[in-house]
């Protein structure tokens, strides 16, 4: 389960800097940095991904992931089982996939001696009026369904 403070964080912060891991059918490993990431609960994750990608295309063929969060004292990996939740967000203009992951553990990653000081830093960077729309829209197909 994720810790209370955490899924707090993620959902205050709107967008919410992570790593996923995901594997195609033959077992190699992709790993890309996301944003779109809203914890539906403590168990329950969703996020989304541009439906053409490289993650999206491997989650269809095997429907496991991990997804990595950095936060104030933490470092946590959340492995689960995923499934895709909308198949593409009509409100935006080029495919975007929402899916969820169940998770099925969670592990720590710190090791004795370090601390994590906070989110990976992260800024829109181009037209911020339209990237903080293209988020709420976004955001918004997450917390439905």
């Amino acid at each position: 389960m994720l810790p209370a403070d955490l899924v707090e964080l993620m959902r205050s912060m709107g967008v919410f800097p992570a790593v996923l891991g995901t594997a195609n059918k033959d077992g190699e490993v992709h790993m890309t940095f996301i944003t779109w990431v809203y914890p539906i609960s403590e168990k329950v994750l969703r996020f989304a991904l541009s439906s053409g990608s490289k993650s999206a295309k491997n989650l269809q063929e095997r429907a496991t992931a991990c997804l990595m969060f950095f936060s104030l004292g933490k470092a946590l990996a959340c492995y689960g089982d995923v499934r895709m939740v909308i198949e593409r967000i009509e409100d935006i203009k080029f495919p975007v996939s929402v899916f969820e992951m169940q998770i099925n553990r969670v592990e720590d990653n710190l090791f004795p001696g370090a601390t994590v000081l906070g989110t990976i830093p992260f800024a829109h960077t181009g037209n911020l009026e339209k990237m903080v729309e293209l988020d709420g829209l976004v955001i918004e197909a997450m917390k439905g369904q």
